[in-house]
Order: structure tokens, then C-alpha cells, then sequence
């Protein structure tokens, strides 16, 4: 099954609402640190390309590695012409720290190598361009796509996949079928957005285990899917 209507309501809990959830999402992530792209974006990292390569990075990479792991690979290269230009063992170690950094250094040399000698030096900005490169599924494109544009995508990581299944929003066993079941309910004003607030919120209030639904502001609408242990 990939999607479903929201729940029948518990006793004692509101409707679902996505703009009062997003309201109350944005209080209680205000003091967290932001979600790897959207600081490295507040830091002056939001091209389309610098995008690409940080949510590369970023695969079963946590944020605190990635985020320090990504500046100090633009402080050397940040286009896809200064990138093209290094070598595989000097891009190896700029990743060290990151997952898998040879794979991943080999994947963006790869695809800044081809944005310069078959694309004339334009980033592709639609999913399928994105795509085309190795590497590059659709939540990093979903990602890369509406950090750096705004595009109204939907990025689905293990964060967004808990979370909005939990809430009974939507019921999918796996996060591409998650983003699929979005897609029919989630307004577009929001899409780019819930990646933004979930991550933070899914690691210090909506955790994998033992959830802190006693402190959660979404409590009252939310319909706690499969929590058995909460604190």
C-alpha cells in the first residue's frame, strides 16, 4: 500500500492541519541546528551545482560530517569547471570524513567532467537531467532541485519517511513510495520545506525510538502510528 487518507481520528485528537503543523514545526526547531543543505545554503553554498555535490555528500553521511566536509571542499572548488580540474586522489581526500569518498569522488568528477564537456557548463534543473548522472536518485535530485531553485519537490529521507507515516498522514513501507503518498497530499508550499523542518525535528523530538511524544507541540493531531514506547 503507498498511501491512505489520514486516520480515523483518536479520541481527543485535532485534524490534521498542514498549516498550523507547519507552524508549530517552525517553534520547535527555531533553536536546532537547520538540515545540511539549507545551512550550507545560509552560508552562501546555494548554487545549483554546489547543491548537487553537497546532497552527494551527504548520502549515509550524517550533517555534522557533511557540513564541514562540504566547506572545506568549496573553499577549493565550486563549480563544475574548478571541480573538473582537480584530481581523483586530491577529491578523495577534501572527502575524507564522508561515507564512501572514493565512490562519491569518482560520481562528482564524473558528472562536473560531463557538465563541462557535453552540457556547456549548465547544470541540468530538472529531475531527469539530475538523473542522468551517476549517482544521483530521486531524492537527491528531489533535494538538490528545490534547495537550490525552490522547486516544489519532495526530498524523503528515513526522517520524513518516520514521521509522516507516524502522523497517519500517509501509510508507505518504503520512503520512494513515501514521496509518492506525499505527493497526493501534501500542499506545494510545503514540500520543499518539510524536508527543512523534519530532519531536526525527526533527530531531537520525533526519534526512530521511544519518540518524546510527551514534549512534541504536534502531539494533539498527531496519530502516533505504530509508537509503542514513547517518552
Amino acid at each position: 500500500m503507498t498511501s491512505a487518507a489520514p486516520a480515523a481520528l483518536a479520541p481527543q485528537k485535532e485534524p490534521f492541519d498542514f498549516d498550523e503543523v507547519f507552524r508549530r514545526l517552525r517553534a520547535a526547531v527555531a533553536s536546532l541546528r537547520k538540515a545540511a543543505m539549507f545551512e550550507l545554503q545560509d552560508r552562501g553554498h546555494g548554487s545549483l551545482f554546489e547543491q548537487l555535490v553537497a546532497s552527494l555528500i551527504s548520502a549515509r553521511t550524517r550533517d555534522e560530517t557533511t557540513i564541514p566536509v562540504c566547506l572545506r571542499l568549496f573553499a577549493v572548488a565550486r563549480t563544475p569547471e574548478r571541480m573538473a580540474s582537480l584530481d581523483e586522489p586530491a577529491l578523495v581526500r577534501l572527502l575524507h570524513g564522508a561515507t564512501f569518498p572514493e565512490p562519491k569522488a569518482r560520481d562528482i568528477l564524473a558528472l562536473s567532467r560531463r557538465i563541462m564537456g557535453e552540457l556547456g557548463g549548465v547544470v541540468p534543473d530538472t529531475s531527469e537531467g539530475l538523473m542522468a548522472f551517476h549517482g544521483v536518485g530521486p531524492k537527491i535530485a528531489a533535494l538538490t532541485l528545490g534547495v537550490a531553485l525552490g522547486q516544489p519537490r519532495i526530498a524523503v529521507d528515513v526522517h520524513v519517511h518516520r514521521i509522516t507515516n507516524r502522523w497517519g498522514i500517509v501509510a508507505a513501507s518504503t520512503p520512494e513510495r513515501t514521496q509518492a503518498a506525499l505527493a497526493a497530499v501534501l500542499p506545494e508550499r510545503y514540500r520543499v520545506e518539510i524536508n527543512e523542518r523534519l530532519v531536526p525535528f525527526g533527530k531531537h523530538v520525533c526519534t526512530g525510538e521511544r519518540p518524546h511524544c510527551s514534549r512534541c507541540a504536534l502531539l494533539s493531531m498527531c496519530r502516533q502510528v505504530g509508537v509503542t514506547a514513547h517518552r
